[in-house]
């Protein structure tokens, strides 16, 4: 695809993203402080998860998405590597995934934020956590604020994310302070010992975990997909990720660890477990305002990430749009801010729909827990052809200097890198099927989880088949 037609029809994307900005935009969109309070449930053996996570997917992750972009750092990212290495069906079925997947993402993460927001308000706002009424209010009133926001452009846009990525650091700040300041006076909520540190992978609940620690790994991706609108992205994407590889696991380790300090294992709850922490903590050390404090930053941290992905998967159907497998139309910029304006619209229109149907159809932590994992399934799709991708792109650039061989180890490090990607990947695809311990429905939980991602893949290749024309010519 030639440059002009790739920048579309209002004026072209803006190169507006340099390494500092890409490092604020991974920590804002993989740092979900809600993962602490997930990992923090299982225990101290979570923090030895967290560190076969970093190696078995976190670290191939990071070299595969470095050489990839190094052969194409085009707008698209990783649609553009499936659709090179197997084909333009195959490209559209990672880009579809990756996009629809977020469109479930969208309404769990807002969940999240408008229960850690009640905690500004004391005991006296918590009971809202379970009322449709005020999750569907405060959702969807952020939700178009942050489509509204990013219209206007990326410039702008990207302010959401870099304040939250700031928030993010503030509330690790918060809990390693309060978390040590309590240790010291009055000792660890949860006890630590070597025993209790090893993972017992006999049990289902430990391979659960795992899944979502994964999940809570995955994100590099995006920068690339944002290619377009990087300055120099050869050079920006890899500095940006390695410091922000380094940041991100040292948030979710130590930052898991220092909650289980603060709170029992058994008391912490998956949704709002960091503003629970906190608030706990300033009971401990006598400072009742820092609940408040923490509530409201992590309230930030949460909106930053939620404006990285919304700006960064909206450029997806925008790329497809400009291949005509989806309407042309999510392939416009606007006239005036260069953005694409329609993919976003769209994209919030369809996530308010399913945020109306995730609070009048169960109840609030069955919603998230089931949002959670239809996430997973569909986004863990685009990085099985992701990791596939890796070795056939190095074979089909051996001999031609297409892009940088960043994988060591030659052939064989691009295999293994390959094959722990890929394995961790399709574990966490499988197990995210499976319904969670004490499930009300388990039957029908697999149904909703697994008919509801089946049915949403069927819908993408209807449009493909639709749109796509026999005689047309590959896009380059």
């Amino acid at each position: 695809m030639t440059t002009e037609t790739r920048e579309g029809s209002g004026g072209g994307l803006q190169r507006t993203l340099g390494v500092t900005d890409l490092v604020f935009l991974y920590i804002a969109a993989i740092v979900g402080i809600r993962w602490l309070s997930t990992a923090a449930q299982m225990g101290p053996s979570s923090l030895v998860l967290w560190l076969f996570a970093v190696v078995i997917f976190f670290i191939p992750s990071g070299l595969a998405v470095m050489e990839l972009s190094s052969r194409d750092a085009g707008e698209g990212g990783i649609y553009l590597w499936a659709k090179a290495a197997f084909g333009e069906q195959h490209g559209f079925i990672v880009g579809w995934t990756y996009w629809i997947n977020n469109l479930f993402y969208f309404p769990g993460l807002l969940l999240f934020i408008a229960g850690a927001f009640l905690f500004l308000g004391g005991s006296e706002w918590l009971g809202l956590g379970e009322s449709a009424y005020y999750n569907a209010a405060f959702s969807l009133t952020l939700l178009w604020l942050i489509i509204g926001v990013n219209i206007i452009g990326l410039s702008r846009g990207k302010w959401i994310q870099n304040v939250g990525a700031m928030a993010t650091a503030a509330v690790f700040m918060l809990l390693a302070v309060g978390g040590i300041w309590a240790w010291a006076e009055h000792g660890s909520a949860t006890e630590f010992t070597l025993p209790s540190l090893v993972p017992n992978f006999g049990q289902f609940s430990t391979l659960t975990f795992f899944a979502t620690m994964t999940f809570a790994f995955a994100g590099l991706e995006l920068g690339p997909v944002l290619g377009g609108e990087i300055k120099n992205p050869g050079r920006s994407l890899p500095r940006a990720m390695l410091i922000s590889g380094l940041i991100i696991a040292t948030i979710y380790i130590l930052g898991t660890g220092l909650l289980m300090v603060a709170v029992p294992q058994g008391e912490i709850n998956i949704i709002t477990g960091i503003p629970q922490a906190l608030a706990a903590i300033g009971d401990r050390i006598a400072m009742p305002g820092l609940a408040i404090a923490g509530a409201l930053l992590v309230v930030m941290s949460s909106i930053g990430g939620l404006g990285a992905w919304f700006s960064g998967v909206s450029r997806i159907p925008y790329v497809i749009g400009i291949d005509r497998y989806l309407p042309a139309a999510l392939g416009r910029t606007h006239p005036k801010w260069g953005t694409p304006h329609i993919a976003l619209i769209t994209q919030g229109v369809v996530v308010t729909l399913l945020m109306i149907a995730a609070v009048t159809e169960s109840t609030i932590e069955e919603a998230y827990i089931m949002l959670l994992d239809m996430t997973i399934i569909l986004y863990f799709i685009p990085f099985l052809y992701m990791f596939a991708a890796l070795p056939a792109l190095r074979k089909k650039a051996a001999g031609n200097n297409a892009g940088v061989s960043l994988v060591p180890g030659g052939n064989a490090g691009v295999w293994l890198c390959s094959g722990l990607g890929f394995s961790a990947t399709l574990l966490s695809v499988v197990l995210a099927m499976l319904p969670p311990a004490g499930s009300s429905d388990p039957q029908m939980f697999v149904l909703k989880v697994g008919g509801g991602c089946l049915l949403f893949i069927v819908v993408g290749l209807i449009f493909y088949y639709r749109n796509r024309s026999p005689g047309r010519a590959p896009t380059k």
